[in-house]
């Protein structure tokens, strides 16, 4: 507490004013948080001075909220810049809010090895067997799966943690969307998702991105789109990941907006959301001075949609998609994207949108580029271990053979 108010001092960030007529002060109060490094043990204890901003009331003591966040694909985006360049920090992080970061000659690696260990000590599961899949295959949830549980803290805290665990977990982002779906009223059938994902984290917990050091700057995106996924209200789902080179920097499973009439519609709605991603991506890089190899490949497994995104004549079933169909041309007809077709067997981005089988989920997972690193070594000289990749490796060539 004596490092805040000599700072908050120092600063000389306290004024005294007269409080104006018709309004309260909100106060404040203290924050305490026990710092960890990435081994669990104690580095530092801080405390934060903080307004009780909670106690004001949205039109009456406040109207406009600004609150930027970073995007987690500007943070993969500028991760795979940096390792290109030759010069380096002095001080390279090695543990960082949760994330777990390891250098090597080859590149760097980012997991959550701790915070999943975590997460298995805080459900008791440490003694469960682990499962395949991140979520049971033939489940299908609905918000009116009664009796809704009694307490729903422990199921939305846990969702919580899935979700910010999805940073460098990219096969658990389908399961954390369907879960986050029902934080507002858990049902007692619900709470054996997140105990069932629990265990597959188990399988492998120091699973995570890989960006490496060498880099041609090649965007690639594949894209998935789920017809009427959702039970409860028929919207789509939709879904994409992006790479640059061989580094994951961006995906996403969002519900779509609109309730699509076709699988059709939902696969082009998917290809301008796709679309506008890749272009957000493409002016980052241009801000830090990279060049992008264009067009840029967007793999779909839909033939219809792909005859669409070609075609300047709007039918009658497709005027309702006008917006989308113009945004996505207007990049083809630019030369930023090109519609390149994938067999549905090798489109690995259906993880994204619907529960795969387990051949086909081990298929998927070995596309992303992700990599397993021992925690022995992250206190050494940070060396790669490619062992849980060549497995999934070896059993995405057996399913290929078959």
């Amino acid at each position: 507490m004596q490092p805040e108010l000599a700072a908050l001092e120092k600063n000389d960030i306290r004024d005294t004013v007269e409080l104006p007529k018709g309004k309260k002060s909100i106060g404040c109060k203290w924050v305490y948080k026990v710092k960890l490094r990435w081994d669990g043990n104690v580095e530092r204890y801080k405390a934060r001075l903080v307004a009780k901003g909670y106690n004001q009331v949205e039109r009456v003591d406040y109207f406009d909220r600004f609150s930027p966040v970073v995007k987690v694909v500007t943070i993969g985006t500028i991760l795979v810049v940096a390792s290109t360049f030759a010069i380096k920090d002095l001080g390279p992080a090695k543990y960082f809010l949760e994330l777990e970061i390891a250098h090597s000659i080859a590149g760097m690696t980012i997991t959550q090895h701790k915070f999943i260990r975590d997460i298995i000590k805080d459900t008791g599961l440490q003694s469960s067997n682990s499962t395949a899949t991140p979520v049971p295959m033939g489940l299908k949830l609905t918000a009116y799966d009664a009796p809704t549980l009694p307490n729903p803290e422990p199921y939305r805290r846990l969702v919580g943690r899935f979700l910010y665990l999805s940073f460098t977990k990219p096969d658990i982002s389908f399961a954390a969307q369907q879960l986050s779906q029902f934080v507002y009223r858990p049902c007692v059938v619900h709470m054996n998702v997140p105990l069932h994902l629990v265990r597959y984290l188990e399988r492998c917990p120091d699973l995570g991105l890989f960006f490496p050091s060498s880099s041609s700057f090649t965007i690639t995106a594949y894209r998935d789109a789920d017809w009427a996924g959702c039970v409860d209200s028929r919207h789509s789902l939709t879904g994409y990941c992006i790479f640059l080179d061989e580094a994951l920097i961006s995906w996403k499973t969002k519900k779509q907006t609109t309730v699509a009439r076709s699988t059709v519609e939902a696969e082009y709605r998917n290809l301008g959301a796709t679309t506008c991603e890749l272009k957000w991506i493409s002016y980052l890089l241009q801000d830090l001075h990279v060049s992008v190899l264009q067009p840029i490949p967007l793999y779909c497994d839909n033939q219809a949609a792909m005859h669409i995104f070609a075609n300047p004549v709007f039918y009658e079933c497709t005027k309702h998609l006008e917006i989308d169909c113009n945004l996505v041309r207007d990049q083809y007809k630019a030369g930023f994207v090109l519609s390149s077709y994938i067999s549905n067997k090798s489109q690995f981005a259906d993880m994204y949108t619907k529960l795969l089988p387990h051949a086909k989920f081990v298929y998927s997972l070995s596309k992303l580029g992700l990599v397993a690193f021992p925690q022995a070594h992250l206190q050494q000289q940070s060396k790669l271990s490619l062992c849980h990749h060549s497995t999934l490796a070896s059993a995405s060539n057996s399913l290929i053979d078959e």
